[in-house]
């Protein structure tokens, strides 16, 4: 069908649109399975429940035809006896009306399942426009619609001329049946008769139920620019995605120079990388990241542990291989536990020396033990 934009809805739906179609209730339904659903379970119920029935209203007749004088003038007598009838009724028509209903919920709900929507409940003024009303009459809604009445005439007048033709010998012995054996006789035959009529009706469920599936799918088909306006609002735009991931970075940057404080060292190539190291020793199993960085983020580290006293160590090989090989907040490498000691070690002496003096401690940061694995 081409819309206005010239595009066709060539699209299958996608998991978003039908979301939103089921929240403005939206769905699949199939009026021709649950009328029959309660055509069927409601003659299956006054075939199981319907002599009992019979019988309770037999009953309530016979007794409020057989009331005394002193009962019809006795007002607490007559309520009594009319609590009574209408007890009697309860059970059967109990038993009745929840299969009809159980039949009705799931005839509604056996094509598109339960769904409740307020905003289907809603009053439309679209419905009140003749002109939409005049395009469904012509529509290729009504045209099934007008099949599907005609298949129904066509199958309950040929199953009910059948049915006639085939039991014209009980109809002929109800005229020799005794009363009320004729009268419970004339129910069988007429309970059937509305059992198999209402089975005939199948033939039109199954072949309402497919056109609504596929009626319903091809209403909620989409343009391809639909598709893609779909996929910019739901994965955001390119501009968008880049600004937020922008802010995220910005956000995580902060968040990492406000821990460059907690340092016990900064290791650095001298030009380029600078990655920042905490070791508690009694909480870390082993040295933990806690910020690194490269050029101008780098240059960034290093000012925050100036402000801090915090020790700056050039290590180039050793700064390349902990930039590359870690992450945020999570401890060093195994294979560079060593050379990592030694730095903290050297850290720990340089504290010692200025506190105490004494002969001022060195690192050859060029003879650090490096797995080949690691270097960068």
């Amino acid at each position: 069908m081409a819309e206005e934009d010239g595009q066709e809805r060539t699209e299958d739906a996608t998991p978003r649109r039908l979301q939103q179609a089921r929240e403005k209730g939206q769905v699949a339904r199939s009026k021709e399975l649950a009328s029959v659903s309660v055509l069927v379970v409601g003659s299956i119920a006054l075939m199981w429940f319907g002599e009992g029935l019979a019988h309770a209203l037999f009953s309530v007749m016979s007794r409020l035809f057989d009331l005394s004088r002193e009962e019809i003038f006795d007002q607490t007598k007559l309520f009594d006896i009319a609590l009574g009838s209408l007890t009697a009724l309860i059970l059967p028509l109990l038993f009745i009306l929840l299969m009809l209903f159980i039949a009705a919920l799931v005839g509604a709900a056996g094509v598109g399942g339960i769904n409740f929507s307020a905003e289907a409940a809603m009053p439309k003024l679209s419905k009140m426009n003749p002109l939409s009303g005049l395009k469904r009459m012509i529509g290729m809604q009504s045209w099934v619609e007008l099949v599907k009445s005609i298949l129904k005439v066509t199958l309950v007048s040929g199953m009910a001329f059948y049915l006639i033709n085939a039991a014209k010998e009980d109809l002929f012995q109800l005229s020799l049946d005794v009363f009320p054996q004729n009268i419970f006789h004339a129910l069988d035959i007429l309970l059937n008769f509305i059992l198999l009529i209402s089975c005939s009706l199948l033939i039109v469920v199954g072949i309402d139920i497919p056109f609504q599936i596929w009626q319903h799918a091809n209403q909620l088909k989409m343009t391809k620019q639909e598709v893609k306006d779909e996929y910019k609002e739901t994965e955001g735009k390119p501009e968008v995605k880049g600004r937020i991931r922008m802010l995220q970075r910005e956000a995580a940057q902060r968040r990492m120079m406000a821990e460059v404080p907690q340092a016990d060292v900064i290791i650095t190539n001298p030009e380029h990388f600078s990655v920042a190291l905490r070791y508690d020793q009694s909480k870390d199993r082993a040295p933990i990241v806690v910020a690194k960085g490269i050029d101008h983020l780098a240059l960034k580290i290093r000012e925050v542990a100036r402000e801090h006293d915090i020790y700056i160590i050039p290590a180039p090989p050793l700064a390349r291989s902990l930039y590359h090989s870690t992450e945020l907040e999570q401890a060093i490498p195994d294979g560079l536990f060593t050379a990592v000691a030694q730095v903290l070690a050297y850290v720990f002496q340089l504290k010692q020396y200025r506190r105490r003096g004494g002969q001022r401690p060195h690192l050859k940061t060029s003879e650090l033990p490096i797995p080949p694995d690691l270097r960068q």
